[in-house]
């Protein structure tokens, strides 16, 4: 049996679609540049419907220290009055693709159906800017969100950082740093199917070769550019941190046919052994990032209707 037949059956008809038309999937496209633009053509082609309760405007803000200005999206419920719960949202890619236009759809639905203020960071991307260009552009957003709570009409003691992916690695690593570095408190942290551990040694990293969506030779590849010839920190790949304590509480979810699954479920395994409350959620069938690809699956729905119950625990 191949893995693939492990995967949800409504969730695999998008994915099968997508390779008949692209083999391999978009990691096959060796140039990045290419890369890119492909995937950007793919997400521009979803039906996306602007949702009329969200009012957007973009931003230049300070970004780290002798670095550019980083941008940001902020969201806010057209609706809405007073103080609202805050959500730094951090994009995937696996540190070398992605944007802010490419997640603003699902930014959005954070916003509207949390009832949340979302501030979206445009972070500098792999191989062009390894490590640590887009965790100190992610955290220097974050420091700008707490700085300005009251001008974004955001509880400063209701923040909350949410990613999936690369953007869920990157979550944490902004998390570390945050603590370390005495910064801003966060409320909840929201790490989904996260990419953290530049090994590439787990079972699943293995086992996972031939979904087409973010197969081991792909990750290798992007874990390599990611850190540009230089050793792993933990604020790089957060599963090399010594010491969880201290964290926010967190939910993490990952599908059993997702590479990153073993790390995912180690991660919060020890983030409970630190005294830091995780509720992990295993999606069975879910390959990396079906929700994205397959939304009108019954397990999207699932996977969603359990991320927005979290959120509203967490932060009103």
């Amino acid at each position: 049996m191949s893995t693939r037949d492990l995967i949800d059956p409504d969730s695999r008809i998008p994915l099968d679609g997508l390779l008949s038309v692209m083999p391999g999937g978009f990691n096959a496209i060796a140039d990045i540049v290419a890369r890119r633009a492909t995937v950007d053509q793919m997400l521009a082609s979803m039906p996306v419907v602007e949702n009329p309760n969200v009012a957007k405007e973009d931003r230049a803000v300070p970004g780290p220290a002798g670095d550019p200005d980083v941008t940001v999206r902020i969201s806010r419920p057209k609706s809405a009055t007073g103080t609202l719960p805050g959500i730094y949202y951090i994009h995937g890619g696996g540190m070398v693709l992605g944007s802010v236009a490419g997640e603003d759809a699902t930014a959005s639905r954070l916003c509207d159906e949390v009832g949340a203020v979302v501030v979206s960071v445009e972070y500098r991307l792999a191989p062009e800017h390894p490590h640590p260009a887009p965790v100190e552009d992610c955290y220097a957003g974050l420091v700008w969100t707490a700085e300005h709570a009251a001008e974004l009409g955001i509880d400063p003691d209701r923040l909350a950082v949410y990613g999936g992916s690369a953007g869920g690695g990157l979550a944490l690593g902004v998390a570390l740093l945050a603590r370390d570095r005495g910064g801003p408190a966060l409320r909840f942290m929201m790490p989904i199917y996260p990419m953290i551990d530049d090994t590439n040694t787990t079972p699943s990293s293995q086992e996972i070769v031939d979904v087409g969506i973010w197969d081991r030779a792909g990750n290798l590849e992007a874990w390599a550019w990611y850190l540009g010839g230089k050793p792993a920190d933990q604020y790089a790949a957060p599963t090399r941190a010594a010491d969880l304590s201290g964290l926010p509480p967190a939910f993490i979810d990952v599908g059993t046919v997702d590479l990153f699954r073993d790390e995912d479920i180690a991660f919060a395994q020890r983030l409970m052994q630190a005294g830091v409350s995780c509720e992990l959620h295993i999606n069975p069938g879910s390959y990396h990032a079906s929700e994205t690809f397959a939304p009108d699956a019954a397990l999207t729905q699932r996977i969603w209707a359990m991320r927005i119950d979290a959120l509203r625990r967490a932060l009103t």
